[in-house]
């Protein structure tokens, strides 16, 4: 059984260090808070200093960080992670970051001439999904590398092969337009309903039934109706992921309407405060400014 470095032990790294965990691997660790990892250490994580004994202690290295300046921090240096690749390792990045980010740092590790080779490994899910093992997973890069580590990437969920590096970044990002668009329009009309005296409860239950039911707004509708404490996936890294896209399709010479629109409406949010909350609390936000248009 290969042993697992994890650099990133966030929300979403550190449910999937746990699962690993769980699932019998041995999993090196490293993260910016010793003492915010301590509930992985318990459970058997092996805590170390910086990335670089990370790549150097495992033979999958994964890293799960928030941007494209976070990864590049932690891969360059003495301490760095790439200066702990060798001997053919495989450095698993489920970060959502800039394709052209990824395909670069992909070259210096396949031109460092160790036999290292780095897949970009983004994720469709969230918390729900890494503690139960059903992420969707898209994985660009070598195809031999990922078939070597296949049946370690679904512990947490089903790969997807689609090509070359950074292609299974624009597929994520494709994903997450239609995520942020979806929730936006499923806001927008809930908002319409409610606006009409309609019961909110009743009128997410009848969209939600419809054609429009996708698996997403399933999952997201108890989050618009009852704030939860625990945050999914934030604003602020929803507006990333779009401004991510919004800078793929111009170096492609493509217009993105519908998500130019979801980045107006995602910068607003975080400009009132909510970058933070879950991207459920759109329906929060458009609902205040609707009051306020209306006052």
């Amino acid at each position: 059984m290969s042993t697992i470095g994890f650099v990133g032990l966030g929300n979403m790294g550190g449910n999937m260090a746990a699962r690993y965990i769980d699932a019998g691997y041995t999993v090196y660790g490293e993260a910016t808070s010793r003492s915010g990892a301590r509930w992985l250490i318990d459970r058997g994580l092996r805590w170390v200093e910086t990335p670089r004994e990370v790549a150097q202690a495992a033979d999958i290295v994964m890293t799960s960080l928030p941007n494209d300046d976070v990864l590049e921090a932690v891969s360059a240096g003495p301490d760095g992670l790439l200066a702990g690749l060798d001997d053919g390792k495989i450095w698993v990045d489920f970060s959502t970051i800039s394709p052209r980010v990824s395909r670069h740092l992909a070259a210096r590790v396949r031109d460092g001439g160790s036999g290292a080779q780095m897949l970009d490994t983004p994720v469709s899910g969230s918390i729900p999904q890494v503690k139960t093992g059903t992420l969707t997973i898209m994985v660009g890069g070598n195809e031999d590398a990922y078939r070597r580590i296949e049946a370690v990437l679904r512990v947490i969920g089903t790969p997807e092969y689609v090509g070359g590096n950074g292609q299974g970044l624009v597929v994520k990002l494709a994903i997450n337009i239609s995520l942020a668009v979806q929730m936006l329009a499923f806001t927008e009309g809930l908002m319409l309903a409610e606006q009409a005296g309609i019961d909110p409860h009743r009128a997410a239950e009848i969209m939600t039934e419809s054609a429009i039911g996708s698996p997403m707004l399933k999952a997201r509708v108890p989050l618009v109706l009852d704030r939860p404490d625990e945050t999914w996936f934030d604003i602020g890294l929803m507006h990333k992921d779009i401004r991510l896209a919004l800078d793929t399709a111009q170096d492609q010479h493509i217009a993105l309407p519908s998500a130019g629109v979801a980045d107006e409406v995602l910068a607003e949010a975080a400009a009132r405060g909510y970058e933070h909350r879950d991207i459920a609390a759109l329906h929060e936000l458009l609902t205040k400014t609707v009051a306020t248009a209306t006052a």
